[in-house]
């Protein structure tokens, strides 16, 4: 009988010891154990590498790399490296795979659903964007189902170690991402939420952004945005003399897009989207009154709103992966814009107008039509968050009858910074529960449900690298 206690308890021992190694592991430094160091556990990953570890109170920040390959259906088309980056808490928390769509910051810093549910977050640079791009790039491997297979992998490899709930989640072209690898790999995360995520699935048909500018605001709001618009190609003889000699003194040069004057009048075309885009309602007074303005007023609020370098070679360089997506498979906009007939000469520019002449570009238009079907019809545990004057919002996703624990709200006034904060009362909260209960970690109270972590103003601030407004 002895014997047999003494066996039951050095058998409750052995199960405690294994149970806080476990946590241990997770927290490695962080935490009370002495078991293997979280960052060796991660670089014991094949093809993973560290770039450096970077202290942040609370957790372990680590920028790494990852070995992918170039075309996830022929490995023989050679690898290249992807950058990522992973805030690490506790591997018995919930993990956030975050996307931008676009490069990966290497600061610290949490998406929403980071906070809310207190995990730990991979953010992955998307492929092709500088430096996780192929050398040579064969930009033919540029595409949604490539970029989500880039995810699924990385998924796969860390799943081993964190092994609680994953949601999937980024803004703006972000939330495109996060949609797209739900859909071609749906069975990988417990919950996805998409920020201001477009959905263009007719390229031809852009009249929603018609509307969305004929009503934005007040009349007031929009005449007095309309009116400064109109007067910089008015005056756009003496303005893109300013801007020519701005462009010789940053040595800048417009080959792709073709020449200084499409240059400048795609600046001037983007700024009434810019300030919806950027700004609010509030900041309609700031802008001169056009009757008035000189032309240095004129000049410096384009450039405020819209960037005068931004056409530029050099200012859509680091984009090109994007503008390539645009002209191959995700769409642009494109709008009438009545007030400045007679004054445009090439209208909204199409986004292959961006991309060099010497990358092939070829259009998909089912692309678009195949992910919206399978949101509408087949999405389950998908939030979508729009702000209701965020111009990006004028063609968004929608959940049919077919999707399930799926939903699309609206926060009002919002631009395109829009999040679950900014929310109604009843649909942040809402929102937030279903979070907290995809994640694993439900509320007690799903009438009072919050975010699980505080505020951290460091942490938690919003990327502050400024989207032009072509681009989600």
């Amino acid at each position: 009988m002895r014997k047999a206690l003494r066996w039951l308890l050095s058998l409750m021992v052995l199960i405690g010891t294994v149970s806080a190694a476990g946590t241990a592991t997770a927290a490695g430094p962080d935490g009370s154990g002495t078991t293997t160091d979280i960052k060796d556990r991660i670089l014991a990953i094949p093809g993973m590498a560290l770039v450096e570890e970077k202290p942040y109170p609370g957790y372990r920040y680590f920028v790494l790399t990852y070995t992918q390959p170039v075309d996830h259906r022929d490995r023989s088309k050679g690898t290249f490296r992807q950058r990522l980056t992973l805030l690490h808490k506790d591997t018995a928390r919930p993990t956030v795979f975050h996307t931008s769509g676009y490069a990966v910051s290497t600061r610290p810093g949490r998406a929403e659903p980071t906070r809310i549910v207190d995990g730990n977050q991979v953010s992955l640079e998307y492929r092709f964007f500088t430096p996780s791009r192929p050398q040579p790039a064969d930009w033919s491997k540029l595409d949604i189902w490539q970029a989500a297979s880039d995810q699924h992998r990385i998924f796969t490899a860390l799943k081993r170690i964190y092994d609680r709930k994953w949601l999937a989640t980024g803004a703006s072209k972000g939330g495109m991402t996060a949609t797209y690898y739900e859909r071609f790999y749906p069975r990988d995360m417990d919950g996805v939420v998409a920020y201001v995520a477009p959905n263009d699935v007719v390229e031809k048909e852009d009249s929603a952004y018609d509307r969305f500018f004929a009503t934005v605001s007040t009349q007031e709001c929009r005449d007095r945005l309309n009116a400064l618009q109109r007067e910089a190609l008015v005056r756009r003889a003496p303005l893109q003399e300013r801007f020519r000699a701005q462009a010789e003194a940053e040595g800048a040069t417009f080959t792709t897009v073709g020449s200084l004057d499409k240059a400048y009048e795609a600046v001037v075309l983007d700024f009434v989207w810019g300030f919806w885009q950027y700004h609010t309602e509030a900041d309609c007074a700031s802008v001169p009154d056009a009757a008035t303005a000189t032309d240095q007023a004129v000049y410096e609020t384009i450039d405020t709103y819209s960037g005068w370098s931004f056409y530029s070679d050099q200012g859509l360089e680091p984009y090109t992966p994007y503008y390539y997506q645009a002209a191959t498979e995700l769409g642009s906009p494109s709008m009438r814009m009545p007030h400045l007939d007679g004054l445009t000469r090439y209208g909204y520019q199409p986004a292959r107008d961006f991309v060099p002449r010497d990358i092939p570009v070829r259009f998909k238009p089912w692309v678009m039509r195949d992910v919206d079907t399978w949101v509408r019809t087949q999405g389950r545990g998908m939030l979508f968050v729009y702000g209701g004057n965020d111009p990006w919002g004028s063609e968004r996703f929608r959940v049919d009858k077919g999707a399930r624990d799926s939903y699309v709200m609206t926060a009002p006034g919002a631009n395109h910074g829009a999040n679950v904060a900014a929310l109604p009362e009843a649909e942040r909260t809402k929102a937030t529960a279903r979070i907290l209960a995809w994640a694993g970690v439900e509320a007690a109270d799903p009438q009072r449900a919050a975010p699980l972590s505080t505020y951290d103003p460091r942490l938690d601030k919003q990327d502050a690298r400024r989207e032009m407004t072509l681009r989600p």
